[in-house]
């Protein structure tokens, strides 16, 4: 007894001491991140609610959730200089007066490093007429989301993560006008708005007043157009007879132009500065024209890839920026709006949670961008001077053509002048009977002098045959697949290059084998105006093994311009109409998109130390398999299974046999051992769910050894309550430990 009071003693404190040690390490930790080196930084957040909506678009909610997330991830490596970043969310509620304040307040603040954020034209202006001086002599960098450029011209410190009138949406649209050799344009627009007057002006001082035929500015109130004004408008319109009419009305207006147009058979093309998918379906349907309009985002049936992967990685709440009710909404009073499905299966990929995270990334992207360029400054800066140091290293540094800010997000340089985010919209059209929209024939994209050059859009689809011989250690696969293109001018396979097809080392080629099926033109088997290729080749993918062998994986046939001079961009037809069946060997196919990216080549030149930086966009077409299990059930967990019945099995042989007891268990435990060691090696970077599975077995085997010895020590023995505890918990405890795990590993068996 002495001994055994001698032994838990001494245990007791060494558990003391370990735990102490653990919590001291904790609280120093803590005690280091609660109480940094040097005093925080602020970065303010400007954000607009709306209370006018049913329910609110959910822009916030995402704002705040991915700003918090860069913020965390910036000061765990370090914040800027030693310093903290604390974010300050303040919402204007979209009123003039509250703008104004939030601004004044922001700017005041001495901790206040930068302001992101201010979306609203007409409501910039008048918080920049009234704070401008006090903005500029603040020196704190301001990223707004203004897309008019003379609002903040004046004031060095302000730069917009738009793309602006000026330098992205005028000249896409006054190129694109061009090129179309279009005889005649008619603009449409609201008098007194400050977007109207500037689309205006820029296109009559890039296409010539005589290009621009009729120029009308119509008086509105809220959503509703003056009918006088509007018929004389259509009068004017229906004697020019522009070709195609730009019109910068508002969705909420433009179907009213709309039917009034199609009602006076004046039906040109229209070049529209809102969203197509915006305007109601019928409405659309009905106007006998193409419709026209600039994206910057969700493209015609692709996704943003970086985003795409960064959903899929973490899909569920996170991603659902669900905005909340807006009880003082008017549309509830009459009964426009309706409740929502709460039952209905969140989907984070839908288009309007998709338009919030992509808005909430450029908050993100932009409270990183600001940390980037404060980490150039000398720790020791103060916050005046590390204000005005960020300002002119964004200035220099993420400038068009010299350099460009890898955010989580998407990439991000600014043109010198104006300061506005380089961001080449693409041209999207909406052809009249198709019923959906789709990247027009041509588009722009940036040369090295800022100039715009024209490229091609490749009609191309690729159809997945079958997907075979996956190597997670290699990280490759074989495919089998169709590539078929419109049949336009330029359109070659010999333009594409598949970056992510295998470099044989020895030949220093891409292991590909391509087949000509159809060259176009008139067939009696294929369509006149397509070109079909059968490919084959070992395309590298890139495995995230931790659920391994209940994991998902991404395999995908990554296409871009093989040459620098002849760069295009990819529209694939709608996912709807794309083949869906997959053969493949060990993998089932969920589901399949195509993503796209804008990468950039960085270039220094050794002599001159210039840097520069060469765009170009990617395509990517994706399928998202999941790995058959059968193979790893009956090879691996069922054997672990009777491996564990029989070690557990074995605690109901008599003590007078502890021998055969002890030995049953161990070779248990050597067999599942052996089991793990027999099995082909996963070279992941992480530990995978099946090595926690055999980990768990050895645990609970070893368990079952611990526990057997300890019920026949005579010590333990003399302890009636002990051994009775040690008991349950062979009996007892070991199953329900095993069932746990059992549910945890079945919850990733069900989980796509």
């Amino acid at each position: 007894m002495p001994r055994l009071r001698h032994g838990l003693a001494a245990f007791a404190v060494a558990l003391a001491f370990v735990l102490e040690m653990a919590v001291g390490g904790v609280r120093a930790q803590t005690s280091a991140e609660a109480a940094p080196r040097r005093p925080g930084v602020d970065i303010a957040i400007l954000v607009s609610s709306r209370g006018d909506l049913c329910y609110d678009p959910g822009d916030v909610a995402a704002i705040t959730r991915l700003a918090t997330l860069e913020q965390q991830r910036i000061n765990v490596e370090g914040g800027i200089g030693g310093r903290p970043v604390r974010l300050v969310f303040l919402d204007d509620e979209r009123d003039q007066a509250k703008t104004n304040e939030t601004i004044r307040t922001a700017i005041a603040n001495p901790s206040m490093l930068a302001l992101i954020g201010l979306s609203n034209s007409t409501r910039a202006k008048a918080a920049f007429d009234a704070l401008g001086k006090d903005i500029s002599d603040s020196g704190v960098p301001f990223l707004s989301s203004i897309s008019v450029n003379s609002i903040f011209a004046p004031h060095p410190n302000v730069f917009t993560m738009q793309a602006s009138q000026d330098d992205e949406r005028l000249p896409v649209m006054a190129e694109f006008l061009r090129s179309a050799e279009r005889s005649g344009v008619g603009i449409v627009g609201l008098k007194d708005a400050l977007v109207s007057r500037t689309i205006s002006a820029g296109l009559k001082q890039r296409l010539g007043e005589t290009a621009i035929v009729a120029d009308v500015q119509l008086a509105y109130r809220e959503t509703v157009l003056d009918p006088a004004e509007l018929a004389a408008a259509i009068a004017l319109l229906k004697d020019k007879r522009p070709e195609v009419l730009v019109v910068g009305v508002g969705n909420a207006r433009l179907p009213i132009l709309m039917k009034a147009l199609a009602a006076a058979e004046v039906t040109p093309a229209l070049f529209i500065t809102g969203r197509i998918d915006a305007l109601p379906a019928d409405v659309v349907a009905a106007y006998p024209t193409a419709l026209y309009q600039l994206a910057w985002d969700r493209l015609p049936e692709a996704f943003n890839d970086r985003l795409h992967r960064l959903i899929t990685k973490d899909a569920g709440a996170d991603w659902n920026f669900e905005g909340r009710k807006t009880p003082t909404a008017p549309g509830w009073a009459s009964g426009q709006c309706k409740p929502r499905d709460e039952k209905a299966e969140p989907d984070p990929l839908r288009a309007d949670n998709l338009r919030a995270i992509e808005i909430g990334s450029q908050f993100a992207d932009m409270v990183g961008l600001v940390a980037a360029s404060g980490r150039r400054v000398a720790a020791g800066a103060d916050i005046s001077k590390l204000r005005r140091s960020i300002s002119a290293d964004i200035a220099s540094s993420y400038t068009a053509g010299r350099g460009a800010y890898k955010g989580t997000y998407d990439n991000w340089s600014f043109h010198p002048g104006s300061r506005a985010a380089v961001r080449t919209p693409f041209v999207v059209m909406h052809p009249y009977g198709l019923g959906r929209t789709q990247l027009a024939p041509e588009q722009f994209l940036r040369a090295k002098d800022g100039s715009l050059t024209k490229i091609d859009t490749l009609y191309l689809d690729i159809d997945l045959i079958r997907a075979h011989r996956v190597e997670d250690n290699e990280k490759t696969f074989f495919a089998e697949f169709y590539l078929s293109m419109r049949n336009n001018p330029g359109a070659s396979i010999e333009r594409i290059d598949f970056t992510n097809a295998f470099l044989d080392p020895r030949t220093n080629g891409r292991q590909l084998s391509i087949e000509n099926i159809h060259k176009g033109g008139k067939s009696d088997a294929f369509p006149d105006s397509m070109r079909i290729y059968k490919i084959t080749g070992r395309f590298v993918f890139e495995p995230e093994l931790a659920t391994y062998p209940f994991d998902t994986q991404r395999f995908s046939i990554d296409v871009q311009p093989k040459r620098g001079d002849m760069p295009f961009i990819i529209q694939p037809p709608p996912l709807a109409l794309r083949d869906q069946q997959v053969a493949t060997d060990g993998w089932t196919a969920r589901s399949q998109y195509v993503g796209y990216d804008e990468d950039f080549i960085p270039v220094v030149d050794a002599y001159t130390h210039a840097p520069s930086v060469a765009p170009f966009y990617k395509a990517s077409f994706v399928w998202q398999m999941r790995r058959q299990t059968t193979d790893y059930y009956l090879r691996v967990v069922v054997p672990l299974a009777f491996i564990l019945i029989v070690a557990y099995l074995s605690i109901f042989i008599p003590h007078s046999h502890f021998e055969a007891i002890v030995t049953i268990q161990v070779t248990a435990l050597l067999s599942a051992v052996a089991l793990y060691l027999s099995l082909p090696k996963i070279d992941a970077d992480t530990a995978t769910l099946s090595d926690r599975i055999f980990v768990f077995n050895y645990l609970m085997v070893s368990l079952m050894i611990v526990i057997s010895i300890m019920r026949v020590n005579r010590i333990v023995g003399g302890l009636p309550w002990i051994k009775s505890l040690l008991g349950i918990a062979h009996i007892v405890i070991i199953p329900v430990m095993v069932a746990a795990m059992a549910y945890y590993i079945h919850g990733f068996s069900l989980t796509d």
